[in-house]
């Protein structure tokens, strides 16, 4: 039976997991052990938070949009359900930007769901 010898393959996959980890701290960026588990929690914590991130941004875009319906004297809900009978088809990010950057453009689509 031949003989497998597998350093090259094994130094390879040690020097692909400690460039991946550059830039981190302490034994974390050179020591192969140390470097393995801090790069398996950090991809794990990039994954987890790619799905957090998006949670967040639309929880800041209702507390946005929220925020400028109540100046027009509306709550968040009713103005949502507005929107969707009078078939208004806005995501919610492009309601926070014009809230935010064009109040009177946000305050004409408030009167179109308000008159219905």
């Amino acid at each position: 039976m031949v003989r497998i010898k597998r350093g090259v393959a094994t130094r390879k996959k040690r020097i692909k997991t400690l460039r991946q980890t550059k830039g981190f701290k302490w034994r974390r960026k050179s020591a192969y052990r140390q470097a393995k588990d801090a790069l398996r929690h950090a991809l794990a914590y990039a994954y987890r938070d790619r799905r957090a991130k998006k949670r967040d941004f639309r929880q800041l875009w209702q507390t946005q949009i929220n925020a400028a319906c109540r100046e027009s004297g509306i709550n968040y809900s009713r103005f949502m359900a507005g929107l969707k009978r009078k078939k208004i088809s806005l995501d919610r990010k492009t309601l926070a930007n014009l809230a935010k950057d064009y109040p009177q453009i946000f305050e004409k689509i408030v009167e179109k769901v308000k008159e219905g």
